[in-house]
């Protein structure tokens, strides 16, 4: 099964996401905060990235986003994000912002699993 990493600094984030992801087959490594998810994303080369944009500091998501594609890391990333609402700002992929996809939330299970298995069809299909 595909090997998803998920980092976040909410604990109850990353429970929630890790049960949905888990029931459905997938495993799951966890961290909560930036250094650490970097570790995790280089010793275990999971298959999809899930990350916060806001930890200890507001744009850590983005930085770290920023940091997997410079060390060449391709892994398809997913960012969970609240800012757009929090700040009325609408993100969209580029340069600056370079992850796969965006998801506001709360997410609720379906849609989390429906991105999962999107962005990692797309992943193999690119392979």
């Amino acid at each position: 099964m595909p090997l998803i990493a998920i980092i976040d600094d909410d604990p109850d984030i990353l429970d929630a996401s890790s049960l949905v992801l888990k029931s459905k087959g997938f495993d799951v490594i966890t961290a909560l905060n930036p250094n650490d998810g970097f570790k995790i994303v280089v010793e275990k080369k999971p298959d999809l990235i899930i990350l916060d944009v806001m930890m200890d500091e507001p744009d850590d998501g983005f930085f770290l986003a920023q940091k997997f594609r410079k060390e060449k890391i391709q892994t398809p990333i997913l960012m969970y994000t609240s800012v757009s609402k929090t700040i009325g700002l609408d993100f969209d992929k580029s340069e600056m912002v370079p992850v796969d996809d965006f998801v506001e939330k709360p997410i609720s299970p379906d849609e989390l699993v429906d991105k999962v298995v999107t962005l990692l069809k797309k992943a193999e299909e690119r392979k």
